[in-house]
């Protein structure tokens, strides 16, 4: 090896890091892009067809949570954007709740436990139109045990501004899907089919897998 030749070893030395300090910033910037791409993917480009079409009718485009603060039961403050982090099963309607109003809500336990060990994954909200209080016995039942319903007074308007029900029927009537990004993308058809729509969280679910973490 003579004097001049260490220059040139130099050279490469410095043009391989710099190739692998290029490598590491790209390998960064795609891991910090995963969530983007992965909603981007999860909204726009999964498109079931034939037998496999949506029970569901998707949201497009898709419309996130509001800025706006609720009160819970105790009458603590919650901003809506705070319930970002897992899938969200959200019911709307009055305190007064009838026969269709405690089917919903039924229908909301039973989604999230048909799931099986994806459950903690989800949440489910019932958001309040009025100031009504709530049946003593109905409070106890939503909030007791290891998944309570997170239960929240907003005004009717401010969640029509938000949620929009089918033509032809009322806010109440549906179960809505917000995905952990908080953005509304999937309206339940009115009184549906448990299994149809169980298929449909699934399907979600797996999509979002690589990404979407349980607990907030």
């Amino acid at each position: 090896m003579t004097v001049h030749s260490l220059p040139e070893a130099t050279l490469h030395d410095q043009a391989q890091r710099t190739r692998i300090g290029r490598a590491k910033m790209m390998l960064i910037l795609l891991v910090c892009a995963a969530p983007v791409i992965a909603s981007y993917v999860l909204h726009f480009a999964w498109r079931p067809s034939g037998p496999g079409t949506a029970y569901g009718a998707l949201i497009q485009p898709t419309v996130g949570l509001p800025d706006l603060t609720a009160r819970q039961l105790d009458g603590n403050v919650l901003p809506l954007r705070a319930l970002k982090g897992q899938w969200l099963l959200v019911l709307v309607g009055p305190a007064a709740c009838d026969r269709a109003c405690e089917e919903r809500l039924f229908l909301q336990r039973q989604l999230r436990e048909m799931v099986g060990r994806d459950r903690e994954r989800i949440d489910k909200i019932w958001l309040i139109t009025d100031e009504a209080p709530l049946r003593p016995e109905l409070q106890q039942a939503l909030t007791a045990g290891r998944a309570p319903v997170t239960v929240l007074r907003v005004p009717l308007g401010a969640v029509s501004a938000w949620l929009q029900p089918a033509p032809g029927h009322t806010i109440e009537e549906h179960v809505y899907v917000v995905d952990p990004m908080g953005e509304w993308m999937m309206r339940a058809p009115v009184k549906p089919e448990p299994s149809k729509l169980k298929r449909d969280l699934e399907r979600l679910l797996r999509a979002s897998a690589s990404w979407d973490l349980p607990g907030r």
